[in-house]
């Protein structure tokens, strides 16, 4: 568990230092450049600061073991830090959207926009090339230490890219296409709030369900029970529970055995399921097994 919170930490450190440096870059660029789309992909990797810090606090909570108050460990702050960051992460996406609608319909009423400089298209292309980068490395480690809200975090940095992947086109459009293309800035901030939302979306609902004690997916639920009901001694199970617990499950069932059976011999085939649940999906995983006779 420390390992895990170490890699967890030292990932959403990289990734805290790199969006400083390019928000820095992106607002300043916005700002000179006069570009409206810019300075709100600047906004966006500002709100990655806040991501950061909460991964950052709450993945420390979650990897301490269990204690008086929390018997089941910690991992429900995993699911909260993603909560949050899918919530910062749709009110961006609105802000983006806002911001990109208004425009729009200023151009539409016969305003001249801001024609953007070049330096906001050229930190466009860097942002691009190294929120890419970054995603590939935070999903990597995310996947190989099981954290969702690290896997979250990547998808928060995969969100800026296209970000900035849209905001290059509509910089591009409105420098290179001429006068009566600026609208296009705006219109890429526009485009790219939709996606940006979808994904807060994508990542708030499984943690809403895990909050909300949600039974775990039906495949899972069917692994688990393929394991009880291969047990030779075991003739019927029922009352089978399962959630989420950060990134552990918890199991709960009641297995028939012989009723003849000695009290030792019940004990040991409740702890060879055991064995054979955590062998499947790790050893932190949380089991109660009540063994009746039939």
């Amino acid at each position: 568990m420390e390992n895990r919170t170490k890699i967890a930490k030292k990932v959403t450190l990289v990734g805290f230092f790199v969006n400083l440096a390019l928000t820095a870059a992106k607002l300043l660029a916005g700002i000179l450049g006069k570009s409206s789309a810019m300075v709100a992909d600047g906004v966006h990797s500002l709100s990655d600061f806040a991501t950061d810090i909460v991964v950052l606090a709450f993945v420390n909570i979650s990897g301490q073991d269990s204690d008086h108050n929390h018997r089941y460990g910690h991992g429900k702050f995993e699911t909260f830090a993603t909560l949050i960051i899918s919530l910062v992460l749709f009110g961006v996406g609105l802000g983006i959207l806002i911001n990109g609608a208004e425009n729009i319909i200023a151009a539409l009423d016969g305003k001249m926009l801001d024609k953007p400089g070049m330096i906001a298209f050229w930190a466009a292309i860097l942002s691009i090339i190294s929120k890419e980068i970054l995603f590939k490395y935070t999903i990597k480690k995310g996947k190989e230490i099981n954290s969702d809200a690290v896997i979250a975090n990547g998808w928060h940095h995969r969100s800026d890219a296209f970000s900035s992947l849209g905001t290059a086109l509509g910089i591009g459009g409105a420098i290179f296409l001429g006068d009566s293309w600026r609208i296009l800035d705006p219109i890429a901030g526009v485009l790219v709030s939709f996606f940006i939302m979808k994904v807060a979306i994508d990542l708030g609902l499984p943690s809403v369900k895990e909050l909300l004690e949600s039974s775990l997916d039906s495949d899972v639920v069917d692994e688990i029970e393929a394991i009880i009901t291969n047990h030779p001694e075991v003739q019927l199970y029922h009352h089978l529970k399962t959630r989420k617990i950060g990134s552990i499950y918890a199991i709960d069932v009641h297995v028939k055995l012989d009723r003849n059976m000695t009290f030792v011999r019940s004990h040991d085939v409740a702890t060879e399921i055991e064995r054979e649940l955590r062998k499947r999906f790790g050893k932190g995983t949380q089991i109660s097994i009540h063994t009746e006779p039939i």
